[in-house]
């Protein structure tokens, strides 16, 4: 055994340290080296699971929720959410601040503030769920059940979450609506942006590689189906060659627009009201309300083998659909 440990290759392990210790020195904003003010991941998804324990009570069976002791399940869940929530949104404010050389040091009371202000918003995101729920059910003709929806369709965890973060985006906090964003993103292929505005009876279909970007604005009743990208042209730029930032980039679609599976819709347009947009288009301008849109029908080829001939020889034949 001593002979095989001296026959082992030196490893000079304070050299590679010493490397890999240099490449810190330039604080690119990879380097977490002396910061303690940053949210910590872990702890924000905690705080998502027990907020969707109150939008949707018992669901994960993690409580036995019954009618007598509903208050005190959701008492006790609101206290939780509260500290930790508070705590990490203080962290995300702190971190913040050592950015832009803040010198208020308030950031205690606007963390609580904020979440306060989630928390008695929590009513409103319910209520607007139910209907997403309920347009889910009306939207699928698999589904057997809300229960269904609610416990299996991964658009569930993509839309609660989205209202959740969207809640925090909007007042302006750093790092967590993202962190939500792309932990739902994760979970379900579907990536939203927090800061997407998206109405009632919305309803993702299958959901696989859906992209909503930042400043697309979705109304009521609508519906995408997989492969669904609402994304940006192109990124405009200063003299100076940064991106600019806070300009509205993304499409618009108006209530009861129906996208189909594939479909791209690029750029500040806006598809009108009870649109309908056919799988695997490429849209670029706007479309006028009622309006259908779809790929010219392709032309499909049949290929049928002989048996009296050689695989390689074939028969076709061409036939338009």
């Amino acid at each position: 055994m001593n002979e095989l440990m001296e026959a082992e290759p030196f490893f000079n392990y304070d050299a590679v340290a010493e490397q890999i210790v240099k490449t810190y020195e330039d604080d690119s904003g990879i380097n977490f080296i002396d910061i303690k003010n940053l949210p910590v991941r872990e702890r924000i998804i905690h705080v998502v699971e027990l907020l969707f324990e109150i939008l949707f009570p018992g669901y994960t069976g993690k409580r036995t929720v019954k009618r007598p002791t509903v208050f005190s399940v959701v008492h006790e869940l609101l206290l939780a959410v509260r500290r930790e929530l508070s705590e990490q949104i203080e962290r995300a404010l702190r971190h913040n601040c050592r950015l832009t050389d803040c010198p208020t040091c308030d950031c205690p009371r606007l963390a609580l503030e904020c979440t306060d202000r989630l928390l008695t918003r929590l009513p409103e995101i319910r209520n607007i769920l139910k209907t997403d729920v309920q347009a889910a059910y009306d939207g699928d003709p698999a589904a057997q059940s809300l229960e269904e929806i609610v416990i299996s369709y991964p658009f569930i965890t993509a839309i609660s979450a989205h209202r959740i973060a969207h809640e925090l985006y909007q007042m302006q906090i750093p790092l967590i609506p993202r962190i939500i964003s792309e932990w739902a993103h994760s979970r379900t292929g579907i990536d939203i942006h927090p800061g997407a505005t998206i109405g009632k009876r919305f309803f993702i279909d299958h959901g696989t590689g859906v992209v909503i970007g930042e400043t697309s604005i979705i109304g009521e009743n609508v519906k995408l189906y997989q492969g669904v990208t609402l994304g940006a042209l192109s990124f405009p730029k200063d003299e100076r060659g940064r991106l600019i930032r806070g300009r509205k980039r993304h499409p618009t679609l108006e209530d009861d627009v129906t996208v189909y599976a594939e479909a791209t819709i690029l750029g500040d347009i806006t598809i009108g009201r009870g649109a309908v947009i056919g799988g695997n288009v490429w849209i670029r301008e706007s479309v006028p309300p009622g309006t259908i849109v779809m790929v010219a029908k392709p032309e499909s080829m049949y290929v049928t083998r002989s048996r009296n001939r050689p695989k390689a020889e074939m028969d076709t034949k061409d036939e338009h659909n």
